[in-house]
C-alpha cells in the first residue's frame, strides 16, 4: 500500500503535468488532435461543443489495456468508480451511488445503445466490440432520464460496415492463467443490408489462493455473442437490430479476512471452535490468501434492441425498442471464512421492455430541439436463503448451552422472497435557441410518472420438512418454533408473513444551460438542473418493518430488531460551470468543470452487523469539486491525455446511520444509531486522476508502439458505516504496453503489464459477518475485496 505522506507530492505531480503540457503545447511540432465525436445530447457532436462534463474512452484504449468490464474501465475516468461487493455492484459518480440492495436501481444510469441498464447486475456484463464509452458526470435528468441522478454511462456498440472487415485478438496472462479470445466479422449482405457478428470467450483461474479448497480464486468464465443488422432501406430510413447474449460465471471470490481486533478477538474465538471441531484454523492476514468453503455465481443476460431513424425534413424521427433480461444464481459462504457457519443461496430473474419515440431537428437552425416520449415496464424476482448446514459451529455453540438445542443448527434455513413490478412513462423536450454566432441558450424538462408494486415474505424452514415453517415439539413439550426463532434471531433474522407496498411518484426535472463561444477555440457554459431518483422497496432487510409486529418477537429473542421496507425518492439540485478549450492550432485541448450538487433524502444501504442490509434515506448531502480533462499531441509520435478531479463530499444531515464497530450510539433522534452528519461518504476520495502517454514510430514496414498510464486515487473509506478501520490508503497504479505491428495495422504482437506498481487496493468491505455474534459484540475482524496484483500478458491480433 502507498504511504499517505506521498499524497501531497502526487497531487503536485498531476497538477504540474497538466500545466506543463498546456504551456508547452504551443511549441510542439505535431498534427492536430483527431476530433472526438459523442452522442451525449442524442446528437452526433464534437466533445468540445457539449456543455456537459463528459469523459469518452475509445475502443482502442479498452482493447489495448485488456479492459474487459466496467469495473476496470472506471479507473480511467476521474470521479467514476465501480466496485463489486458480496451481493451486488456499486457504481459511483462524484461520490453518489446506490449502495447494496437488490431493491435499488442505480443512481448512475447505464445505457447500452440507448437501452436502460439500471440494475447493478448488468454492470458486470463483459464488454467488447464497442465504438466508445461515454461517462457523463452530474445529474442527467432530461435526455437520459430514468434515475440518472448522479450521472450516466453510455455504451455504444460498433455498427455493421459497408465493406468487409474481420478481426481476431487473443490474450494470455500466466499468473492467473487468463485466456481471452475475441473476434468480429462485418460487411455487406445485400445491397442495402449489412451485418456484424462479435464473439468473446474468456476464462481465468484467479489471483487469490484458497488454502482450504486448494485452488485459485476467483475463477471466471465468460462468453459473449452479439449479432447486428443494419438495413439502409432508403436514403431517408435506416434500421439497426441488435441481439446479444452474455454469460459470466464465477467460482470463489477475491475476498480476504484480516485485522482481527477487540476482546475477545474474533479469529481467536473462531479458531478455538474450529480446533474443537477438528477443522483447520482460519488465517487473518491481508496476503492474497483466503480460507473459505466456496462461492459461485452463474449469470445470463439477454439484450435486444431495434432502432429506426426516419429523416423527414426538417426533423428526424427515432424509435428505440428494447428488451433486457437476466437470471442469476449464487451461493455465498457469507461469513467469508472456512468455518462452517452459514451459506446463502440467491436466485433472481429480471425482465424489462422499453419504447422511446424521439423527434430531433436536423440542427443548425435558430431553434434546435429534441422531444419525445418514453415507456418502460419491468418485473423483478429475488429470492435468497440463509442456510445452516451440517456440522456448523453453531452445533457446538448451541450444544454448549443445551444439548436439546444442538439439532436446531443442522439443515435448516431462513428463506426470503421479494417481487416487484414497475411501470414508468415520461415526456421530455429540450430546446436550444442559437441567439447568434456566439451565444446559445438551452432549456428543457422531463415529466416522469412511475409506479411500483412490491411484496416480501420471510420464513424459517426445517431441513427435515423444507416446505414447512414448523418443527415437531421436543420430548419435554417445549416449543421448537420458539427456540428455532431464537436461533435465527441471533442473526438478526425473523420470520414474517407477506408485506406489501405500492407507490406512485411523479417528478419534473428541468435544465437551463447557457453557452458562449468566447473565441473560436474556447466555449464557456453554465448549467443548472434537477435530478430525481424514484423511491422503492428494500429486498434485503432481515426483520419486519412494523415495530408493533417486532415487539412480540423481540420479547422472546431479547433482540431489538426493526426492519425496513419502503424508502423515499431522492432529489438533487446541481449547478455547473465549465469550459472547453483548444490550444496550439488544435494540437491540445483542456476541458474544465466546476460543480456543486445538493442531495436530499439520499438513499443508502448499510450493513446491520450480522447478515442483513437496511435501506434508509440519509437526509441531506453536498458534493462539490473540480474536474479537468485534457489531450496534447506533443509530437507526431507522442500523444498525452489525462484527467484529474477534486471531490468535496459532506453529509449535511445523516442522524440515522448504522454505527461502526466500537462506536457508541450518539444520535439524539434515533436511539441505537449514530449521527454521521459532517462526515464523508464511502468511495469519496478527494483526488482521482489518470495520465496516459501513447507513442508510435514507424520502422520500415513495421510500427513500434508503446503506452504508459498511471491511475491515481486518494485515500477513502470502503465501508458504508464509515468505520475508520476500513481505510484504503492512496494508490497509484501503473500500466504499460509495448507492441510491434505492421504499418497497415494488419497484425500486432504486444506485451502488456498491469498494476506494475503492485499496489494492494481494497475495493469494498466491512465487518466480517457474524464476528459480533461469536464474540458477543466484543470483537471484530474485517473482510475486503482485493484488486488484482501485478501481472503481465501477451496480446496477439490479426485483421482480415
Amino acid at each position: 500500500m502507498t504511504h499517505p505522506k506521498h499524497r501531497g507530492a502526487r497531487k503536485r505531480i498531476f497538477t504540474g503535468v497538466f500545466a506543463a503540457t498546456m504551456a508547452l503545447a504551443g511549441t510542439a511540432n505535431a498534427q492536430k488532435l483527431e476530433e472526438v465525436l459523442v452522442t451525449a445530447q442524442k446528437r452526433v457532436e464534437s466533445l468540445q461543443d457539449v456543455p456537459i462534463s463528459v469523459a469518452a474512452v475509445s475502443s482502442d484504449k479498452m482493447t489495448d489495456f485488456g479492459i474487459t468490464d466496467m469495473e476496470n474501465l472506471s479507473a480511467y475516468v476521474p470521479n467514476f468508480t465501480i466496485n463489486e461487493t458480496g451481493i451486488s455492484t456499486t457504481v459511483t459518480i462524484r461520490g453518489i451511488s446506490s449502495g447494496v440492495n437488490p431493491g435499488f436501481e442505480l443512481s448512475v444510469g447505464m445505457y447500452n445503445d440507448g437501452i436502460y441498464y439500471g440494475r447493478d447486475q448488468l454492470a458486470r456484463v463483459p464488454m467488447m466490440d464497442l465504438e466508445r464509452v461515454e461517462v457523463l458526470r452530474g445529474p442527467q435528468g432530461i435526455l437520459f432520464g430514468k434515475n440518472s441522478i448522479a450521472g450516466a454511462v453510455s455504451m455504444i456498440s460498433a455498427k455493421p460496415t459497408d465493406e468487409f472487415e474481420a478481426s481476431i485478438r487473443g490474450l494470455y496472462e500466466p499468473d492467473a492463467d487468463e485466456k481471452d479470445i475475441r473476434g468480429t466479422i462485418s460487411g455487406p449482405i445485400t445491397e442495402n443490408l449489412s451485418g456484424r457478428l462479435a464473439f468473446l470467450y474468456r476464462e481465468m483461474d484467479g489471483y487469490m489462493e484458497n488454502t482450504y479448497l486448494d485452488r485459485d480464486e476467483q475463477g471466471e468464465e465468460e462468453t459473449f455473442i452479439r449479432g447486428a443488422l443494419q438495413w439502409q432501406a432508403t436514403d431517408n430510413f435506416v434500421a439497426n437490430l441488435k441481439v446479444s447474449r452474455a454469460t459470466f460465471d464465477v467460482d470463489g471470490r477475491n475476498v480476504d479476512v484480516f485485522n482481527s481486533i477487540g476482546s475477545p478477538d474474533h479469529l481467536t474465538v473462531l479458531n478455538g471452535i474450529q480446533t474443537a471441531l477438528g477443522r483447520p484454523a482460519v488465517g487473518g492476514e491481508l496476503d492474497y490468501k483466503r480460507d473459505n468453503n466456496g462461492d459461485l455465481s452463474d449469470n445470463t443476460v439477454d439484450n435486444a434492441a431495434l432502432r429506426m431513424d426516419w429523416t423527414l425534413e426538417p426533423f428526424t424521427v427515432t424509435s428505440i425498442t428494447g428488451f433486457v433480461g437476466y437470471e442469476y444464481e449464487e451461493i455465498c459462504d457469507c461469513d467469508f471464512t472456512a468455518a462452517l457457519v452459514v451459506d446463502s443461496d440467491v436466485d433472481s430473474d429480471y425482465s424489462q421492455f422499453s419504447q422511446e419515440l424521439r423527434l430531433t431537428s436536423l440542427g443548425g437552425e435558430t431553434i434546435d430541439y429534441i422531444a419525445g416520449v418514453f415507456y418502460q415496464t419491468s418485473e423483478l424476482y429475488f429470492s435468497d436463503s440463509v442456510n445452516l448446514v451440517d456440522d456448523t459451529i453453531l452445533t457446538q455453540v448451541l450444544g454448549g448451552l443445551s444439548p436439546a438445542l444442538a439439532p436446531l443448527a443442522n439443515l435448516s434455513a431462513s428463506k426470503r422472497n421479494f417481487e416487484q413490478d414497475s411501470d414508468l412513462w415520461a415526456v421530455f423536450a429540450q430546446v436550444t435557441w442559437n441567439i447568434n454566432d456566439a451565444w446559445r441558450l438551452t432549456v428543457g424538462g422531463r415529466y416522469t410518472d412511475e409506479s411500483k408494486d412490491a411484496s416480501k415474505d420471510q420464513q424459517h424452514l426445517s431441513g427435515s420438512n423444507f416446505g414447512s415453517t414448523f418443527l415437531p415439539p421436543e420430548p419435554n413439550g417445549e416449543s421448537i418454533p420458539t427456540l428455532y426463532n431464537f436461533m435465527f434471531g441471533a442473526f438478526g433474522i425473523e420470520p414474517y408473513e407477506e408485506v406489501k407496498g405500492d407507490l406512485d411518484e411523479t417528478a419534473f426535472t428541468p435544465v437551463v444551460t447557457a453557452q458562449w463561444d468566447a473565441t473560436d477555440d474556447t466555449m464557456l457554459y453554465a448549467t443548472w438542473t434537477k435530478g430525481f431518483k424514484s423511491g422503492g422497496f428494500d429486498a434485503r432487510s432481515n426483520a419486519h418493518p412494523d415495530p408493533a409486529v417486532m415487539n412480540a418477537v423481540n420479547a422472546i429473542t431479547g433482540q431489538d430488531l426493526v426492519g425496513t421496507f419502503e424508502f423515499d425518492e431522492e432529489e438533487a439540485n446541481s449547478a455547473e460551470l465549465g469550459a472547453k478549450m483548444r490550444f496550439a492550432g488544435g494540437r491540445a485541448e483542456l476541458n474544465a468543470a466546476l460543480y456543486y450538487t445538493e442531495y436530499t433524502d439520499l438513499q443508502v444501504s448499510q450493513f446491520d452487523g450480522t447478515l442483513g442490509f437496511n435501506v434508509t434515506n440519509a437526509g441531506e448531502a453536498t458534493a462539490q469539486g473540480v474536474e479537468l480533462d485534457g489531450r496534447w499531441a506533443a509530437t507526431d509520435s507522442l500523444t498525452l491525455s489525462g484527467g484529474i478531479a477534486y471531490l468535496d463530499f459532506n453529509y449535511d444531515s445523516f442522524p440515522n446511520s448504522q454505527c461502526a464497530f466500537g462506536q457508541a450510539p450518539d444520535s439524539p433522534d434515533f436511539p441505537g444509531l449514530c449521527d454521521a452528519t459532517g462526515k464523508r461518504k464511502e468511495y469519496t476520495p478527494e483526488i482521482t486522476a489518470t495520465l496516459s502517454a501513447d507513442w508510435r514510430r514507424p520502422i520500415g514496414n513495421l510500427e513500434l508502439r508503446a503506452g504508459l498510464d498511471v491511475n491515481y486515487m486518494d485515500s477513502y473509506l470502503y465501508s458504508a458505516v464509515l468505520d475508520p478501520n476500513t481505510k484504503q490508503d492512496s494508490s497509484a497504479i501503473w500500466n504499460g504496453r509495448i507492441a510491434l505491428a505492421s504499418v497497415n495495422d494488419t497484425w500486432e504482437v504486444a506485451l502488456l503489464g498491469r498494476n506494475l506498481s503492485d499496489e494492494t487496493v481494497l475495493n469494498y468491505g466491512g465487518n466480517t459477518p457474524l464476528a459480533g455474534i461469536l464474540t458477543q459484540g466484543g470483537g471484530n475482524s474485517y473482510y475486503a475485496f482485493v484488486n488484482r496484483p501485478r501481472n503481465y500478458a501477451v496480446q496477439l491480433s490479426y485483421k482480415f
